[in-house]
């Protein structure tokens, strides 16, 4: 199965995406969601003559949480959003796609375009919404056979769970195509981090 695609899925208003920005050719799809990020600077590795341990002390969530998002920032500069909240919208991306019952492969190709985007600092507060709704939109729509009353159910889902306008969202498809570089098909190497990991959430 190695190499084998995937079918997934203005400019400068507040809503819209930021273009030419960072170039995410080399795209590592667990950059993201590597457990190392919530530990910063309340990690300790400790080396013995012959091993090595990693101590966690303990430390508040909210404290946790301040220091990862530094942490974030000072390696993402140009990304506009803290990792809590982005781990937060895939969290809702995930929800809605599974009420809609769509495949953990689709959700996970929706997963890459969105940190796509994110990674080249495409995202912001006004945005990040509707590019979430339109990743899950657009993957649904390339990688299931989705009837037309099954597309319009996902849309209803996804103005409701977003707080977004049925308008802005079919309208902001394009806008997603575009800062994708109509790039839709996607590596295998690229998607089954993501499958696999909402396979294990699932199993939880």
């Amino acid at each position: 199965m190695t190499g084998r695609n995937f079918p997934p899925s203005r400019l400068n208003s507040t809503v819209g995406l930021d273009l030419g920005l960072e170039d995410v050719t080399d795209y590592d799809p667990n950059i993201l969601s590597d457990p190392q990020w919530p530990c910063g600077k309340h990690k300790r590795v400790l080396i013995f003559a012959s091993y090595m341990t990693t101590v966690i002390e303990y430390v508040k969530p909210s404290d946790l949480k301040k220091d990862m998002n530094e942490t974030f920032k000072e390696k993402f500069p140009h990304v506009k959003l803290t990792l809590s909240k982005i781990r937060s919208l895939k969290r809702e991306m995930r929800v809605v796609g599974e009420d809609c019952g769509l495949q953990p492969v689709t959700i996970a190709m929706a997963f890459v375009y969105f940190e796509k985007l994110v990674l080249q600092g495409r995202l912001n507060k006004q945005n990040r919404k509707l590019v979430s709704a339109a990743c899950i939109l657009l993957a649904a729509k390339i990688s299931s056979d989705l009837k037309k009353q099954e597309v319009k159910h996902l849309i209803d889902k996804l103005e409701e769970r977003f707080r977004i306008s049925r308008r802005e969202l079919i309208s902001f498809e394009f806008t997603i195509l575009v800062a994708l570089e109509m790039a839709l098909y996607l590596p295998e190497s690229k998607v089954m981090p993501h499958y696999r990991r909402l396979v294990q959430q699932q199993q939880l």
